[in-house]
């Protein structure tokens, strides 16, 4: 889907205290651009962030880092953001654009993040050789790794069910252990739960949201993200295959 562009919004980012322009200049000192050493985490993909606004002012003793890819998006976090925090000082979370599929170049393992919220990213499902796309492939989770702390986690949120249950797979390739998972996460009654406009909308409908908590196991991963094949993938596409031949027979 794309964006329509709002004028107001890199004007509006250039004069906030807490918009990171060049996500890439920092690499290896996130943590010297907050006011106070604290837990850093990581959201990827935060959107206009409602479900970000609420989360970050609600843990003042968390820094967090907000990213999205183009400042059109940013512009609505940046309101948001300030329209909840009002007359207070905002002081625990930087906003950020990049593109996340390298974001290898913003984080070094010196950034030591702590947890990475991955919630509602484009499920890449209706064409398969797209899904190295996913914020969930190997491709970058192994990227994630890199600076995600040894007991570091990853909450994932998805209305997606394809792209979950593919991503559980992804996880465990990639050196990750279940800490928590659940099929519908407002029937479990987790908290916190910090709820966006897109699970706002798609819970209205009664798809359900799934959600997990991925743990960074320590330890050196031996995997190659770019040749990396889906368990069962070649089963499954001889099954398709073999479907389409029986199809073609009945013709």
């Amino acid at each position: 889907m794309h964006m329509r562009t709002k004028k107001w919004a890199k004007p509006e980012l250039a004069v906030c205290p807490y918009f990171q322009e060049d996500a890439t200049k920092p690499r290896g000192n996130w943590r010297a651009l907050f006011k106070k050493d604290q837990p850093l985490y990581l959201e990827l993909g935060c959107g206009k962030g409602v479900s970000t606004a609420a989360m970050v002012y609600d843990n003042r003793n968390v820094n967090f880092i907000a990213m999205d890819i183009t400042c059109n998006v940013l512009g609505d976090t940046r309101r948001n953001i300030a329209a909840t925090y009002g007359e207070e000082p905002v002081d625990n979370v930087i906003i950020t654009r990049h593109d996340i599929e390298f974001i290898r170049n913003v984080f070094a393992p010196e950034d030591r993040i702590e947890r990475i919220y991955i919630n509602f990213c484009n499920p890449w499902t209706k064409r398969p050789k797209y899904a190295k796309r996913r914020l969930t492939h190997p491709r970058q989770l192994m990227q994630y790794r890199d600076f995600l702390v040894d007991g570091g986690e990853i909450w994932f949120k998805t209305d997606d069910t394809p792209l979950f249950t593919d991503s559980l797979p992804y996880f465990e390739a990639c050196g990750f252990e279940m800490r928590y998972m659940v099929s519908d996460l407002h029937a479990a009654g987790f908290t916190p739960n910090y709820i966006s406009e897109h699970e706002k909308m798609y819970t209205a409908k009664g798809v359900p949201i799934k959600f997990v908590i991925m743990r960074k196991k320590p330890g050196h991963v031996e995997l190659d993200p770019v040749r990396y094949v889906m368990p069962g993938a070649f089963a499954r596409l001889r099954m398709e295959a073999e479907a389409r031949e029986t199809e073609n027979d009945c013709e």
